[in-house]
């Protein structure tokens, strides 16, 4: 597990001022938390964070010049330490998706507490991802469906899993929570959770979207 710094440096990028003088003064109210920049368009945002490379950018959607996924793709070019949260007051699924695979590190809805945010930004610094638990059923089938297909025949690498917990991998990328895990494989629900505890731990990852992101990148699954 990465160790968080002893003050996370973060830039705001939003097109309303008075949105970034209100996070920015939320955010300083935290310790170790501090806004070093703020971008108010697409160009700026990425003028700003190669600039300052701060730990966190949280970014909007609606920029002009350059909307936020313009500004992520064109900022994953440069492969920057920054970790990218999406905070914005809507999102389309496929746009959650490709945010994602642009390398953003969590999604936060404009709506959420301050809370909510507080924590996205320890958990993204921490090498996890955040994205609302509610969504990530629907999330899972979207990158799913957006994965070229795989060989049959390629090569899975060793990693210790049992048969059982590869059946279960393949039943979360299949977008099965854990009321239907057990009821696919007649176990208890708090058995499923620990079987996926166990699957975290040795794969290191944090939660079931980087579990699907690790089995697709690392061929655990076929395609049907």
């Amino acid at each position: 597990m990465e160790e968080s710094p002893a003050t996370i440096d973060i830039v705001i990028a939003d097109d309303h001022a008075i949105l970034r003088e209100g996070v920015r003064k939320l955010l300083e109210c935290e310790p170790g938390m501090r806004v070093v920049g703020e971008a108010a368009d697409g160009e700026e945002t990425v003028r700003v964070v190669s600039q300052i490379k701060p730990q966190v950018l949280l970014l909007d959607l609606l920029l002009s010049k350059k909307n936020g996924l313009e500004a992520l793709r064109e900022l994953s070019r440069l492969g920057l330490p920054t970790r990218t949260i999406i905070f914005t007051a809507a999102i389309e699924r496929e746009q959650v998706v490709e945010a994602l695979q642009l390398g953003a590190r969590g999604i936060v809805m404009k709506h959420s507490t301050l809370q909510v945010l507080l924590d996205s930004i320890r958990c993204v610094i921490s090498g996890k991802h955040w994205v609302d638990q509610e969504s990530v059923p629907h999330l899972i089938q979207a990158v799913r469906g957006m994965e070229p297909p795989l060989r049959a025949s390629a090569a899975k690498p060793d990693l210790g899993l049992t048969p059982r917990e590869m059946q279960i991998i393949a039943l979360i990328v299949a977008g099965y929570t854990n009321k239907d895990l057990a009821k696919e494989l007649k176990i208890s629900q708090n058995t499923s959770k620990h079987h996926l505890t166990n699957i975290f731990n040795k794969l290191g990852v944090s939660n079931r979207l980087e579990l699907v992101l690790y089995a697709i990148d690392n061929r655990l699954v076929d395609s049907e």
